[in-house]
């Protein structure tokens, strides 16, 4: 008897489904070669739970999040008319996203912001800036700073409204994940970004003070600080001067948003929330309620995310090769989905079906492959 594995299928919102059918294909087609199962268990999460349940992050979906080994979640979140008609607090991002990470404290995020050589035509900069493609892990705290802090909003003794956020980081925060961020260093090309605010923000200096701790127990990594704001305008002009980065949440929030402009969209960027004891993959772009049920959204960071789950949470790193292979090579055979269709390049525009069906029967070709 083989392996198994149990997995909450949150599919989540608006091109969510769509998206997610084509990434969980990727789970029979690697059962049917390998000896191994996945048991998958769909979950209502986001604004469709809040109209279904009362809850955008319902007790059911919790119970079944708790006994999964990991959570594979689609994009959430309605057009923001739409939105008008959930409670604040219950909206999808405030009601389930962030409630997702705290449950688990996933306070590792890991994007990876790639484009192989032969995808470099995607990404909006010239040629000879990114001649050698893009390979960034860009590494976001995820469950503290400004997102997480207290929050008071009110009208004050003149009558003004008013609000107050609080950002909000403890050493042990930061340390933790700068440790998480050391370790990718090494394992890559053993340089590291540090990307803070420390002229202005009194929390960038202590996560500056917190790495330096850190950095005495990694002394072969090189460690390169850099202001956000500089970090923002490098992403632009010579991306490939950074390896591994490493930030704090809102900043790793926008910047890896570049990440994606700089690849030529975020429908190419998966992403990995890790915690403790658990990890949740998603794509790092939104729901994108207008192109819904289209069959036109590009499906690439819900696959990327199935490929960062077998390798993270379940040791499947040859699995998690051929499924990355698989799809680049559906994009260096010519084809494209709509966000990527580029004039003055000889792209074939897929649909979301189609781009899943050349994926699983290039991946499914080298799941056959002997090994040697």
């Amino acid at each position: 008897m083989g392996d198994a594995y149990k997995i909450a299928i949150l599919a989540g919102d608006a091109i969510g489904p769509e998206i997610m059918a084509q990434a969980v294909r990727v789970f029979d087609a690697i059962s049917r070669h390998r000896d191994v199962v996945f048991e998958l268990i769909e979950a209502p999460f986001g604004a469709h739970a809040y109209f279904s349940h009362g809850k955008s992050f319902p007790d059911e979906t919790k119970a079944i999040c708790d006994a999964a080994d990991a959570i594979l979640k689609g994009p959430v979140g309605l057009s923001f008319e739409d939105s008008k008609k959930i409670p604040v607090d219950e909206q999808a991002e405030r009601g389930a996203i962030l409630p997702l990470r705290a449950r688990y404290q996933t306070f590792a995020n890991f994007r990876p912001i790639y484009l192989s050589k032969d995808m470099a035509h995607f990404s909006p900069l010239k040629p000879e800036i990114i001649e050698h493609g893009i390979d960034i892990l860009l590494i976001r705290e995820l469950v503290g700073g400004l997102y997480f802090g207290e929050k008071e909003r009110g009208v004050n003794a003149e009558g003004l409204r008013y609000v107050h956020e609080t950002l909000a980081y403890d050493e042990s925060q930061i340390r933790r994940v700068l440790t998480v961020a050391f370790e990718q260093a090494r394992a890559r090309g053993r340089r590291l970004h540090n990307i803070h605010k420390s002229n202005v923000l009194m929390s960038s200096v202590l996560w500056n003070e917190v790495l330096d701790e850190v950095h005495a127990d990694y002394p072969d990594i090189e460690v390169i600080p850099m202001l956000v704001d500089a970090a923002a305008t490098a992403l632009c002009l010579n991306p490939s001067q950074f390896d591994v980065m490493v930030m704090e949440n809102m900043f790793g929030d926008i910047l890896s948003d570049q990440g994606g402009g700089i690849l030529g969209s975020l429908g190419l960027m998966p992403s990995a929330c890790v915690g403790p004891d658990k990890a949740y993959f998603e794509p790092s772009h939104g729901s994108a309620p207008d192109i819904a049920g289209r069959n036109i959204a590009n499906p690439y960071s819900m696959i990327g995310s199935v490929a960062m789950m077998l390798e993270m949470s379940f040791g499947m790193k040859a699995e998690s090769t051929l499924v990355w292979d698989a799809m680049k090579s559906v994009f260096e055979d010519g084809y494209t989905t709509a966000d990527l269709s580029a004039k003055g390049v000889d792209l074939k525009t897929v649909g979301t079906d189609a781009f899943g069906d050349l994926v699983i029967a290039s991946l499914e070709a080298k799941l056959a492959a002997p090994t040697h």
